[in-house]
């Protein structure tokens, strides 16, 4: 599933952490967990390269 889809329901802390923490190698287990749950899909242990992009340039900061 495509970020844009799943971003809204992923909860406000992974959202945080996401955005405080861009291109991470590894992600804890509880944003991975929140990810998953929302819809989205971790390969081998972080997001994918589009992904953090979206993230970076727009996700929006009022959630």
């Amino acid at each position: 599933m495509e970020i844009h889809l799943w971003w809204l329901e992923l909860d406000l802390p992974a959202k945080e952490w996401l955005r405080e923490n861009l291109e991470a190698e590894s992600v804890p287990g509880h944003v991975l967990s929140a990810v998953t749950a929302a819809g989205g899909e971790v390969v081998a242990g972080t997001l994918t390269r589009r992904e953090w992009a979206f993230i970076e340039t727009q996700s929006e900061f009022v959630d």
